[in-house]
């Protein structure tokens, strides 16, 4: 049985997809929340939608490229709950384009909240971890990440770098008891995918043996296993969600 109850959990892109999965699961397991997107409306709503549940949330609306914003984030988190046990860096966009007609400023964008965005609020957070000799880092990658995918190059090389980050801070954060994972998606069920034309869709599921996209819920689970005491010699790897489709 998992359990957070009284661990800080820091989730951040809490608003909607998979990090809203996140957050109602591990308020579900008892951890207060400490969330950050960059619309405060969606973070009230999703407050909103959590109340009942009875954990302490914390939001604060955080462009994680900007340093200041990330320690900020991470500073006013501390002063609300006194701790920050778990960091799950899940914030991403994609500015998908063939690499002849990606913009430098589309390159950059998804760079710069995908890969720097994880550097600046995982530095941040590292500081709160490395005092108290403890904590948790789980990384949202992509399969993508691992085989390539034509038209993402921004986000694959931010995900593939993701995947870099995971092993190497694995290695040296492990001696001051702080474990770093990632977790690697594949196809994953959301209002935008609900979107796609039958055809597409049906194409896509074709290449998964599993013959489903994943749910929300299904890399949450994923998620709550690295954080938990469970996974407590587990660090470096790369837990791949993805029903198959790249082995």
């Amino acid at each position: 049985m998992l359990n957070f109850t009284g661990k800080t959990v820091m989730i951040t892109g809490a608003s909607r997809g998979i990090g809203l999965a996140l957050a109602h699961a591990f308020a579900k397991q008892g951890a207060n929340l400490a969330l950050c997107a960059t619309r405060e409306e969606a973070l009230k709503a999703v407050a909103a939608e959590l109340a009942s549940t009875g954990v302490k949330i914390y939001t604060q609306v955080v462009n994680i490229s900007n340093a200041q914003d990330c320690e900020s984030f991470v500073e006013n988190a501390v002063k609300e709950f006194g701790q920050l046990d778990v960091l799950v860096n899940n914030a991403g966009i994609t500015k998908d384009n063939l690499t002849v007609r990606m913009s430098e400023d589309d390159w950059n964008a998804v760079i710069d909240v995908n890969l720097k965005g994880t550097f600046l609020i995982s530095k941040a957070a590292l500081k709160v971890m490395f005092k108290k000799r403890s904590g948790n880092i789980v990384n949202i990658s992509s399969v993508v990440g691992q085989m390539g995918n034509p038209g993402q190059a921004n986000y694959v090389a931010s995900k593939a770098g993701l995947i870099g980050l995971t092993k190497t801070w694995a290695k040296e954060f492990g001696s001051r008891n702080v474990r770093v994972n990632a977790v690697a998606p594949g196809f994953v069920q959301t209002a935008m995918t609900d979107s796609l034309p039958e055809q597409v869709k049906e194409q896509a599921l074709q290449s998964i043996p599993l013959k489903r996209f994943a749910s929300a819920q299904d890399i949450a689970n994923a998620v709550l296993f690295l954080a938990s005491d469970q996974a407590a010699y587990i660090t470096g790897q790369v837990l791949a969600v993805n029903g198959g489709l790249y082995i």
